[in-house]
């Protein structure tokens, strides 16, 4: 009978070691996930905080710019270098308005 009772504890101790191998395995992976998540969001909001910073910036120099319009379009220029900054579909128009400077030329060269 001793011999069954030791038996039964040793395999009992087992059982019990199992189920905390398990729980600790469980847990783990938990915290795993939840530092992933952290460093997602972490990411996330330094990507956001950088474009808020960059926007309305100059690419080149990093001076705000200014708003303008030429030839009835809006467009983005620099005070600081000068550059001038657009979307295709200003682009395009500002070319409509410009049939023979250069402008235009350039324009129709570079974007056929």
């Amino acid at each position: 009978m001793v011999a069954s009772d030791n038996e039964k504890d040793r395999f009992g101790n087992k059982l019990r070691d199992k189920e905390r191998g398990g729980e600790d395995q469980y847990h783990k992976e938990q915290d795993r996930r939840l530092i992933e998540e952290l460093r997602r969001t972490t990411a996330g909001d330094a990507d956001a905080k950088i474009r808020e910073a960059a926007r309305q910036r100059c690419p080149e120099c990093g001076a705000r710019l200014e708003h303008g319009r030429m030839h009835g379009v809006s467009v983005e220029s620099c005070p600081s270098c000068h550059g001038v900054w657009l979307s295709k579909q200003n682009l395009d128009e500002i070319a409509r308005h410009e049939d023979s400077g250069w402008i235009a030329r350039w324009l129709r060269r570079e974007f056929p």
